[in-house]
């Protein structure tokens, strides 16, 4: 009997043990332990074995394990958590975040959920706006960028017709709209504005990125690489992502102030004041305030809103001395006597958002309205050399107060204002979730819309007289709306890991221009003595308005494939349909392969393109030029247009491109970081603005010339597939951070170096006959500025210490050698000038030599509330070289708008200071 009843205990306990070794399903939920957010794509797998999955949408798990396995809940920028399943069903797991790693997990350039900067297949660049700002007088983001990341540059423009008032970044000298810029991983739109005169990028259109708040901003992700087989159109030079706030309960607001202090160049100090219009001993003053707030929506979801104001004055600079005999001296700049940076006044409301509906799904919207009204000085006009373009009665000037002003040697001048009010507007929705087996899907629509308009202030339209100052020129609107679907799932089973990513997109692109009032273009002089239109910039006319619109397919396929632990591969494909030129197909291979926990190297191939802007393919302006009795236009055609047809330029298609990346990464330690990337990109049928071609130019074919008389055009310039273009170059970051005790050490190093070469000129057989139509069509100036887009060599070195509540730091950014050419004295096809000394010609080549930028900042924590920060911008107030030929100082304002200031390197304002306060409650 005994025997028989430990018989039955042990088939009992054996059984037990049968039944708690079998499988069963767990279930559980990931959150953010701080924010309480559910995280999407957390990596949960058995111990000691490759079996696992990932969290959907809604941040849950499902998974089939036994009683004695121990779970590990992996994510990037958190701390792992290990659970063991015991006699549990369902989880709640909270992960903590490690502050060091998160900061440096990127999302562009991935359809998986993240990785860390180091591990990427390319190189990406993390800027923290929020703290970044504070350390700098400069206001604006593109200005902020320009010293933050390598490859980055911007140029601000001064007096270029509408370019002063929009901030257009570049990436590795390539132009402005062969950069992508999303918001939140979605595609923002453009600007309506095309840069047309006087301008760096000119041609180009690209995002505003003065249309975003700063203090919207968590950080930017700038990847420097081309992704058009991921993106789609323009990021053949590499994307710039825009991550917006997600941060609630905390009220933070900014207030600054910021001036330039400027003896050797501010026009007061000019021995000449008297000619020159300024202002005071610091200009250029800036406001500015922000502030930003999160809202708790339900237990995860949130409401992020921000707006900000801003205030900047005017800068006048002008040379100190006017005396032949003092080398830094220059002559009276009559062309252009106010010289410097306009003004602007906007702001900006801007909000981010999260709701979840559902356990597996999520609402989301983003988006915002900015208004920015400014002004700049167009190139002055002197009644002395272009009376015909004052109000007059008789040969005697009349007399307008506050507009014509007499100078003490007798000359009598005014200076028109070119004034903009740009709107902008954009909204964001959609909704994201999972299904099935952990898919995970995006459904979301972007509509943005950019009002460019002009208005001319202070001037005149001298066949009307002098009654009327002030004119509606007229403007332009771009309207972009964007629909994807994407889809993506994580396979863990598949080697070390396998991501599918894959959707469509459609967009629907509309670009208008509409027509100035009547007298901001029309010439009411019967004899056709006096000018027409608005002095400074005459209205768009009738002719030049148009209503245009296309649409756009896409669809994409993404793989990102971890072969082993060390191995990843990514590889993408995307084909695109345009309504108005047709199909594109990019493709593109990326890998990392990790030679040792802290070493990997990477590299890239793909091809890419650019679509050209509807801007660029119906941009239309028409300028009436009088010569003696002679009225005629001077037109920059559409490519729909008679005149371009007769010239024999094809209709304009997408610029491609092929590039390929190498380089490594590296941490010796983990408080030091090394990250070095090379690249080529090789870019074929670059969009161009050409020079004007005469309706009287005997070398032209005669069908041509006859199509522009016929039209009364007296000069025409057109948009072409032009250039071809190859840009090497090398991005060098070093990163060292420590901490010991309560002393801080940061040392960052930033360089790109790279050049540019030009492979080839696509002339239309028409107007590249001979040497001097081929110099006409894209001249030798005009390939400067294209090689111009950025300096060879740009580094940056930015030691900071910080003690408790203290912050001290420098940052040194050297802007390497640029030349460009004047327009010289159109006597050739080279751009030449006399010397004053009449001893001969001189090439009109102006060579700026290299420069050191030095930065110096503070900032103090007052109490757990707020925060002071105080510095200045290039405290040596350093210039660029002044762009003149020495022995030919009579051709010295034989330029850009900005004449020997052109805006080149660090600009030329020179030293500002600053002040901030922060709040954060």
């Amino acid at each position: 009997m005994k025997k028989r009843l430990l018989l039955l205990i042990a088939l009992l306990f054996l059984g037990s043990e049968l039944t708690f070794a079998q499988k069963k399903t767990i279930t559980g939920t990931v959150t953010d332990a701080t924010t309480k957010e559910t995280l999407i794509g957390v990596s949960v797998y058995i111990k000691g074995s490759k079996q696992g999955t990932s969290t959907n949408s809604g941040g849950q798990f499902s998974i089939e394990a036994t009683p004695t396995d121990q779970l590990i809940f992996s994510y990037t920028g958190y701390k792992p958590v290990t659970q063991l399943v015991g006699a549990n069903a369902s989880f709640q797991i909270s992960l903590e975040s490690n502050t060091a790693q998160l900061d440096e997990v990127v999302l562009i350039g991935t359809r998986s959920a993240g990785r860390v900067k180091l591990e990427t297949a390319v190189p990406v660049d993390i800027v923290n706006v929020s703290k970044t700002a504070a350390t700098t007088g400069r206001l604006e983001l593109t200005d902020i960028l320009n010293y933050a990341a390598p490859s980055f540059n911007y140029n601000k423009q001064s007096g270029s017709d509408g370019a002063d008032h929009v901030e257009l970044g570049t990436l590795r000298g390539l132009g402005p709209d062969q950069t992508l810029v999303l918001v939140n991983g979605k595609r923002r739109h453009s600007t309506a504005f095309v840069s047309v005169f006087g301008t760096r990028g000119r041609g180009n259109s690209g995002v505003d990125l003065s249309t975003i708040p700063t203090a919207a901003i968590e950080r930017v992700e700038i990847l420097r690489d081309g992704a058009s087989a991921q993106y789609g159109s323009d990021a053949i030079a590499g994307v710039i992502n825009l991550v917006l706030k997600k941060s609630v309960d905390e009220f933070t607001a900014n207030a600054g102030y910021s001036g330039y202090y400027d003896p050797a160049f501010n026009s007061k100090k000019s021995v000449a004041a008297a000619q020159y219009p300024h202002g005071g001993t610091i200009d250029g003053n800036a406001f500015t305030f922000d502030a930003n707030y999160g809202l708790k929506i339900g237990k995860t979801g949130f409401l992020n809103l921000t707006a900000d104001y801003s205030k900047n004055g005017k800068t006048y600079r002008q040379t100190k001395d006017t005396a032949t005999a003092n080398p830094k001296a220059l002559p009276l700049n009559t062309p252009r006597r106010a010289n410097g940076d306009g003004s602007s006044e906007g702001g900006t409301i801007f909000f981010n958002s999260e709701i979840p509906v559902s356990t597996k799904t999520t609402f989301y919207s983003f988006g915002g309205y900015s208004y920015k009204g400014s002004d700049a000085y167009a190139f002055t006009r002197n009644f002395s050399s272009r009376p015909e373009r004052f109000p007059t009665n008789g040969a005697n000037i009349i007399p307008v107060d506050g507009i014509i002003i007499k100078t003490p040697d007798g000359e009598s001048y005014y200076n028109p204002l070119i004034e903009t009010k740009i709107k902008d507007l954009g909204f964001a929705a959609g909704i994201k979730g999972s299904f099935g087996e952990a898919w995970n899907w995006d459904l979301s629509n972007n509509t943005g819309n950019n009002d460019f308009h002009f208005y001319g202030k202070k001037t005149f339209n001298a066949s009307l007289g002098a009654d009327k100052t002030s004119f509606d020129d007229g403007g332009s609107e771009f309207l972009q709306n964007t629909t994807n679907l994407n889809f993506s799932k994580r396979f863990d089973k598949v080697l070390s890991g396998f991501n599918l990513g894959f959707g469509a997109e459609y967009r629907y692109e509309r670009y208008k221009i509409s027509a100035g009032e009547e007298a901001s273009y029309k010439n009411y002089d019967p004899a056709g003595i006096k000018a027409a239109g608005s002095q400074g910039f005459p209205g768009f006319q009738p002719g030049d308005a148009t209503n245009s619109n296309r649409s756009v397919f896409g669809g994409f396929v993404d793989f990102e494939l971890d072969a082993t632990d060390k191995w990843l591969i990514n590889f993408a494909n995307r084909l695109e349909h345009y309504s108005d030129f047709g199909y594109n197909f990019s493709t593109k291979f990326a890998t990392r392969y990790k030679i040792a926990d802290n070493f990997n190297i990477r590299g890239s191939v793909g091809t890419g393109f650019r679509a050209p802007s509807l801007q660029q393919i119906n941009y239309s302006s028409t300028f009436t030029n009088v010569q003696g009795s002679i009225i005629s236009e001077v037109k920059i055609a559409p490519n729909t247009s008679s005149i371009t047809k007769a010239a024999g330029i094809p209709n304009l298609k997408q610029e491609t491109s092929k590039n390929a990346g190498l380089g490594f990464t590296f941490k010796p330690v983990p408080e030091f970081s090394i990250t070095v990337d090379g690249y080529i990109i090789n870019v074929k049928d670059r969009v161009v603005l050409s020079g004007q071609f005469s309706a009287e130019d005997a070398t032209l074919d005669p069908s041509f010339t006859d199509a522009l008389k016929a039209l009364r055009v007296g000069t025409a310039q057109f948009f072409a597939n032009a250039v071809n273009t190859t840009n090497r170059g090398l991005d060098v970051v070093l990163d060292y951070n420590k901490t010991i005790g309560d002393n801080r050490y940061r040392i960052l190093f930033t360089g790109n170096f790279q050049s540019m070469d030009i492979d080839k000129v696509n002339y239309p057989t028409i107007l590249g006959k001979t040497e001097a139509l081929k110099e006409t069509f894209l001249s030798s100036r005009e390939k400067k500025f294209i090689l111009a887009s950025a300096p060879k060599v740009k580094f940056s070195l930015n030691p900071e210490y910080g003690h408790q509540d203290l912050t001290v730091g420098l940052r040194f950014t050297y802007f390497g050698k640029v030349d460009i050419y004047g327009y010289g004295d159109g006597t050739g096809t080279s751009p030449v000038v006399p010397k004053d000394d009449g001893s001969g010609s001189v090439a009109d080549l102006y060579n700026y030599s290299g420069k050191l930028v030095s930065d110096v900042y503070l900032s103090y924590k007052l109490n757990k509330y707020a925060r002071i920060s105080l510095g200045a911008d290039n405290v040596f107030n350093v210039h660029p070289d002044l762009g003149y030929i020495p022995g030919a100082k009579g051709w010295a304002y034989n330029n850009e708008p900005a004449g020997p200031f052109d805006a080149v390197q660090m600009g030329g304002n020179g030293r500002r200071i600053f002040a901030r306060i922060g709040f954060n409650f």
